[in-house]
């Protein structure tokens, strides 16, 4: 997080969409551009100034053990959340940048034979905002609050498939979190602390757990004490350089401050350069563009995750270029229906043939902005192969569409609620892209689109909510496709009473679980 002279316009990142019906048959940017990679040169950076993040989205929450967007899961461990173990900063190499290093840890852990256990050692120095040290306990209770599914909600929940704790009648852990000590004893087996070190322990090997702590906050520590459980969302109590000067607005942003129990010599991952970041959100994407390209006042030093719109790239040129970014995303755009609504397998499939991923990438700007996949894994992650379900055609085939809603039996038109988020002009012309098709074949579709602060993820991670077809949008949380499959698919660490998790369509098939299993062991 080390500010330089070099301002971003924007992080003009490609969204690879895969416009596709997850079993149909078979980040939150949804405008991104794409093209080829510019290469940025890396300049000094500069101790002290402030420097200002512009964005439309809302963030949804500080709590690290909720957090699961890319952008928020950066900035988090930059400023104020540190982990046991961590990506290096600035890395060019794909391999070096990939390669955890200690953070909070002496070393990048230590693991029995089949990696069944892993056991880390914390440093001596490693304090909170307040002074008091990082403590082993703190990194124990951190990783415990995960299971408490009806107060934690929202985060990865990778830990709740792989520790080795009982499951109960519904196949869930008998440990239920913090909060209600239910199972608690199961708990304290499978996570254990001797001295400054932490042991977990779990049921089936997990070979790259060090990139899991490396790439997510879930295993971050968390002082009980502090912990108010769902009212925790914005505290952001800091082990970091930075801490929030006040209390964090979820309308309008926050400040970052230097932290003054921070140790610059114990902490060598981090530059800390800038006094302070204030985070201005709730922007227009179109604004922020302008505002970037005119570059003046304290917009100089300023910069967004957003991308540059369509209507904006003939501005992107000379001086405005140079201070611009393009790079290929590792994200995912997807369509999944609600199996709870649309149960009819013909109709799934109508759906799927009547997706134009073609429109959809046209109207976010064409080959600059996206390229239309044949999977949910991004073409970059190791283990991707196109999948034959989708179909080569990106423009949708309506008249296959008409012919499998005729053989479904329904009666036509039948009507679909699209829930998706707001964002861009491009993106609202994408989904209403998307919409014609479907209406052409056969559909009456209703756009559903929420503020992805907010009310959209709680619509789509309700177990009993209304929608019909539902946008999501991934990347692998670290290289490998094991961090695609199994978190949006996997019922099992997904689907409860109170949530969906990620398997926002609720999908759920026993035997795409033991597959997934499979794969697993094989790997």
């Amino acid at each position: 997080m080390g500010t330089t002279r070099k301002r971003l316009v924007a992080a003009a990142a490609s969204m690879v969409v895969a416009v596709s019906l997850a079993g149909c048959g078979g980040g939150d940017d949804s405008t991104g551009a794409s093209g080829t990679n510019q290469d940025q040169e890396r300049t000094t950076a500069t101790k002290g100034g402030d420097i200002y993040s512009l964005e439309l989205s809302v963030t949804q929450t500080l709590d690290p053990q909720r957090t699961y967007t890319g952008r928020d899961i950066a900035n988090e461990g930059r400023l104020f959340s540190r982990s046991l173990v961590i990506f290096p900063s600035g890395a060019t190499d794909p391999k070096e940048g990939s390669t955890p290093i200690p953070d909070l840890a002496t070393d990048t852990g230590q693991s029995n034979e089949d990696a069944t256990e892993w056991s880390f050692t914390l440093k001596d120095g490693p304090t909170w905002q307040d002074g008091k040290p990082v403590t082993c306990e703190d990194l124990k209770y951190g990783v415990s609050r995960t299971f408490a599914t009806d107060v934690i909600t929202g985060g990865p929940n990778y830990i709740i498939g792989y520790l080795d704790i009982p499951e109960d009648a519904d196949g869930q852990p008998v440990y239920k979190g913090p909060y209600t000590g239910e199972g608690q004893a199961e708990f304290d087996k499978a996570v254990t602390c001797d001295g400054n070190t932490i042991t977990y322990r779990f049921k089936k090997p997990w070979p790259d757990f060090p990139l899991a702590i490396a790439a997510l906050r879930s295993f971050d520590p968390f002082r009980q004490d502090t912990d108010k459980g769902d009212k925790s969302k914005f505290d952001a109590f800091s082990n970091g350089p930075y801490m929030l000067e006040s209390p964090w607005n979820e309308d309008t942003g926050g400040t970052f401050v230097r932290n003054p129990e921070w140790k610059a010599d114990e902490d060598t991952n981090r530059e800390a350069n800038f006094d302070s970041l204030t985070f201005e959100i709730g922007i227009e994407t179109e604004v922020i563009v302008d505002r970037l390209i005119a570059n003046e006042g304290d917009d100089q030093f300023a910069f967004t995750s957003r991308s540059v719109t369509p209507a904006q790239y003939p501005q992107i040129t000379g001086e405005v270029a140079d201070r611009a970014v393009n790079f290929e995303s590792p994200f995912s755009n997807y369509l999944l229906p609600n199996f709870n609504r649309v149960t009819n397998l013909k109709v799934r499939q109508a759906l799927a043939a009547a997706t134009n991923r073609g429109a959809y990438v046209g109207a976010l700007g064409g080959d600059q902005a996206s390229t239309p996949s044949l999977s949910i894994v991004n073409p970059a992650t190791p283990g991707y192969v196109a999948n034959p379900a989708f179909g080569e055609a990106a423009g949708g085939d309506v008249e296959a569409a008409k012919k499998l809603l005729e053989e479904s039996g329904e009666t036509l038109p039948y009507p679909i609620k699209f829930t998706y988020p707001i964002g861009s002009d491009a993106s609202e012309k994408a989904f209403a892209a998307l919409k014609a098709t479907y209406d052409e074949a056969g559909f009456d579709v209703t756009l559903d689109g929420l503020d992805p602060s907010g009310p959209y993820y709680e619509q789509i991670q309700k177990p009993g909510s209304d929608s019909d077809l539902i946008w999501g949008g991934w990347g692998a949380d670290w290289p490998s496709i094991s961090t695609v499959i199994p978190p949006l698919f996997d019922s099992r660490i997904n689907l409860t009473k109170a949530s969906n998790g990620q398997d926002y369509g609720n999908y759920a098939s026993d035997a795409v679980n033991s597959a997934m299993d499979a794969a697993s062991a094989e790997t």
